[in-house]
């Protein structure tokens, strides 16, 4: 599949299926941990492919055995941009100022794989501390590999994890109980647990088993409308942050429009004859 989408360093982009896209981090010198520009390249990624009108899933993984990743790069961030140490005659509420533009910028960033039109797998194994937990919360399934290791490792560096976990993770359907323990003690979680309390829905042996999963899922919902694909991520992630009633109307306002597809026409028929419906692009 032929694609625009830009490819920058550290990433790698392959289209294996016909409507399948995979983004894949790749550092693993570094344990595939992100500089800020690592952030931005994957929102820039995200949003390019979110409009391709022939990807109907993405699957996000990383390139190595031992890493998702290990989080944001300390050492890079502590060198240069708005973490560094700041001179001290710096105002405070300049500085303040500062970061919270700094702290939005990189919100923005791992939010575009939340708003990507199509549906995200995120697939995670050994280390996935930090944004990898940011990361995780914004896709719609994640599965993992036996050898993971989950931690929200912020605190731990001696931060309130800003970039999205505490804000998604609170409405991912997580004991709270759960998701306070994490979050408080910065310890590892595995896959088993993982499992039990719903943050993955799915545990492979290991992470060519994981992604060879996430493979099988993202053929199946390539196959399906992309109209109704599209439109049920948007619901279900509208109807997640809003009352029953707001989420109604939403879905009746959605398919006023929406149901006037060709794609409704060509399942039934399909789903009569016994065949398999095949859809045009976006």
């Amino acid at each position: 599949m032929a694609s625009s989408t830009p490819t920058p360093e550290f990433f790698n982009l392959t289209f294996p299926g016909s409507h399948t896209a995979i983004v894949e981090i790749n550092r693993p010198s570094k344990l595939n941990a992100f500089t800020e520009p690592m952030f931005h390249s994957l929102g820039q990624i995200f949003s390019s492919l979110s409009t391709n009108p022939v990807v109907r899933c993405i699957i996000l993984t990383a390139f190595g055995t031992r890493a998702f990743t290990a989080g944001l790069d300390v050492t890079a961030a502590s060198t240069s941009g708005p973490l560094a140490t700041a001179a001290p005659t710096m105002d405070p509420a300049r500085k303040a100022f500062r970061l919270r533009r700094h702290i939005l910028e990189l919100q923005g960033c791992v939010t575009e794989i939340e708003k990507a039109t199509q549906p995200v797998i995120g697939v995670f194994h050994g280390i996935s501390y930090g944004l990898a937990i940011d990361i995780a919360t914004c896709c719609d399934i994640r599965i993992c590999s036996s050898d993971v290791r989950f931690a929200v490792k912020e605190v731990d560096i001696g931060l309130a994890a800003d970039v999205g976990t505490l804000t998604r993770i609170v409405k991912a359907g997580l004991p709270m109980s759960f998701v306070k323990d994490v979050c408080l003690t910065a310890r590892d979680f595995g896959a088993q647990e993982a499992l039990r309390v719903g943050f993955v829905s799915e545990v492979c042996e290991g992470k060519d088993a994981a992604v060879a999963r996430a493979k099988e899922i993202a053929s199946l919902i390539g196959s399906k409308s992309p109209v109704a694909v599209g439109t049920t991520k948007e619901v279900v992630n509208f109807s997640r942050d809003h009352s029953v009633e707001d989420g109604l109307n939403y879905i009746a306002i959605y398919n006023a429009a929406m149901l006037q597809t060709k794609d409704v026409d060509s399942a039934i028929l399909a789903g009569i004859r016994k065949t398999k419906p095949t859809f045009s692009k976006l």
